[in-house]
Formats: C-alpha cells, structure tokens, sequence
C-alpha cells in the first residue's frame, strides 16, 4: 500500500488515465465554449485553444514531477510541504473546489435540457435523479468509475459526424482573417477557453489508485492531445458555418449545429444529441464529487458515503432555492478565472516548495 492507503486491487491500469482525462474535460464546456472564443479572439481562437492545451501540458508535467517527490495525493503533497494546519488549509481549497466544480457541471446540464428539452421540470428533479446515479456509481469505487469513464469516451465518439456534416453548409472564407489578434486578446481567449480544460487536475487525487503511476503520464498528456484537436475541429466548424456576429449570439453553438441534420425518420436531431450527453456528461458529474468526497475522508477519517452525502443535500438544496441559470452564473464566475488562476499559480509554487525541501534533506 502507498501513502494514500490503496489497496492494490482498488488500482486501474496507467492506459486507463487516458479516458479519466479526456472524459472529464468533453463535457459541458464542448457545447458552448465557441460562443466565448469567438468574442474575444474571433478567428484566431484557435490560436487560444493551442496555448490553453499548452499550459494543461505544462501543468500535469508538474503534477507528475511533484508526485515523483512525494508519492500519494494532494493531500499528503500538501502537508508534506506546508505542515499539517497551513497543508490542511490548502487541502481544503482543494475540496472546495472539486466540489464546486461537480455542482456546477450538474447545474450546467440541467439548465441545457431546460433550454432544449423539458422547461418546465424543475431543477430538482433532474437534480434528484442524477444526484443518485453518481451516488451508486461512487459506492461500486474508483474501479467503477474509471470504467464508466472509458465507455462514455467510447459511445460519444459517433457524434463527430455532426461536425463534418455542417461542412456541407459552411463558408471557408469564414476562417480569414488570421493572426490580426495581439498577444493579450490572446490569452484572454485562453481564458475563455480554460473551463473547458479544466478536469486534468483530479490526478492529484486518484494518483494512488493507478498501478505504476508513473507510467501513466503519457497517457494523461495524450488525453489532452485529443480534447484540443476536438476543440480545434469544432471551433474551426464553428467558425465557417456560422457568421462571426451569429457564433457570439449563439449560446450552445455546438447543439444549434446539430439542429440542422434531418433524417427520413427523425425531425429534431438535437434531441438525440441532448440525450445522448447525458451519457458523455456522467464522467464530469462523478469524477469531481468522488474526488471532493475521498479528500473529506483523507482529511477527517469519515467514510466517504457521508460527505457524498452531505454534498448531495447542498447541491439538490441549491436546485430547489435557485433558479439554475442564476446558480450557474454565479458558479461559473468562481471557477473562471479564479479558481482557474489559483491552479496556475498553486501548482508551480508547490513544486517549487517541494523542490527546494527536497534539495535541503539532501544537504
């Protein structure tokens, strides 16, 4: 057992970081990050999601360099460098964050079958329902939920033929001009761009349950290869079917392009594409609050099945008292840039923290 206290049969095979990545990062954000882009970049915005995967890459070198220092999770990372209480403090920033994020995907996708689908069912009940999925999906372990992650990335994948079909009606001209944006507008894109990135960092909690760790940093660096060269077919397709005007008024730019497929037997093709999410967005709901909910335990001794159940209570609580788009609002204006920043900079500091402690013990 390693310092995180996991059994080896509890572990997943280091491929599998592959699907853990890349599910947690194709999810709410591929179906409106366009809209974003395309107001602060324009046609460049590609150029904006090249750097955005440049900086993931940079950040999971980091991840893996510090774990290669001090082998278990976030957790006892944190207190090794800080000392119990500052490390506890940071741990719990950590949490809250995980937790944050998982609400706000499941708030996120509630609000995009209002929009589409079912109006008038209240929040809470999709709240409910989906709140008990990730609870049964937790109980059977990480091993469950790795393998939950690999199928969804395996039975989404059909959908990219919606993307190929809209070049049936684009306008290649669409995509000019290029690089008439300066280095700020840039990385203001980037920013834009990074709730779509975000999920790479629950590595620094379930590092300990894969087998041969180390091994796996190839896999979670190709994980964010593919997001970024699905995020560049999609905005490039955005940007050729749509006016530039249009994709910034555009709030689900990807789901609106699928309203344009029509079948013999099937008028609203959106539909399916609704309803088929829910499978992709499943990854995005578990990963997080499972990884909130190990941290409540690492930190406090508790079983985990009781802080899952005490997020449960706030985040179907949050669902009956706010109006989603007013919670998801507020939400997404904690996560980005805030929290986003707060990744960028922690990181680097803690390997810095690290790296000097380690440096020192040699001396």
């Amino acid at each position: 057992m390693n310092q995180a206290g996991v059994n080896e049969k509890y572990k997943v095979s280091p491929f599998y970081v592959f699907f853990l990545v890349h599910s947690m990062q194709t999810g709410l954000g591929v179906l409106s990050f366009q809209r974003d882009l395309a107001k602060a970049t324009g046609t460049d915005g590609w150029l904006s999601i090249l750097l955005a995967g440049l900086i993931v890459h940079i950040l999971i070198w980091l991840i893996y360099k510090i774990f290669s220092f001090v082998p278990g999770d976030i957790i006892s990372t944190n207190n090794h460098a800080f000392g119990k209480w500052i490390g506890n403090f940071f741990s719990l920033l950590f949490i809250l964050y995980f937790f944050i994020l998982g609400m706000t995907i499941i708030i996120g996708y509630i609000n995009v079958i209002h929009v589409w689908m079912f109006e008038e069912v209240p929040s809470w009940a999709f709240a409910l329902v989906f709140l008990i999925l990730i609870y049964y999906i937790n109980t059977g372990g990480f091993r469950t939920i790795t393998g939950i992650a690999f199928l969804t990335v395996l039975v989404s994948y059909w959908l990219l033929f919606v993307p190929f079909y809209g070049f049936r009606y684009s306008d290649f001209t669409g995509f000019l001009p290029i690089f008439h944006h300066n280095l700020f507008e840039i990385m203001k894109g980037t920013k834009s761009f990074s709730l779509s990135m975000l999920g790479f960092e629950m590595i620094l909690m379930y590092y300990p349950f894969i087998k041969n760790a180390e091994r796996s940093q190839k896999y979670a660096h190709g994980g964010v290869v593919l997001t970024t060269l699905l995020s560049l077919l999609l905005y490039f397709v955005s940007i050729v079917f749509y006016s530039q005007k249009h994709l910034t008024l555009t709030l689900y730019p990807t789901l609106t392009l699928t309203s344009i497929i029509e079948l013999p037997f099937i008028q609203r093709f959106e539909y399916i594409t609704v309803s088929w999410w829910t499978i992709i967005i499943i990854p995005n709901m578990v990963i997080p609050l499972w990884a909130a909910s190990r941290g409540v335990k690492r930190l406090f001794n508790v079983q985990q099945k009781y802080p899952l159940w005490g997020m449960s209570i706030i985040i179907l609580l949050v669902n009956i008292l706010f109006y989603d788009i007013d919670s998801l609002y507020i939400l997404n204006k904690i996560i980005n840039p805030y929290i986003v920043c707060f990744l960028v900079i922690y990181l680097p500091l803690l390997f810095v923290f690290i790296s000097i402690k380690k440096s020192r013990n040699r001396l």
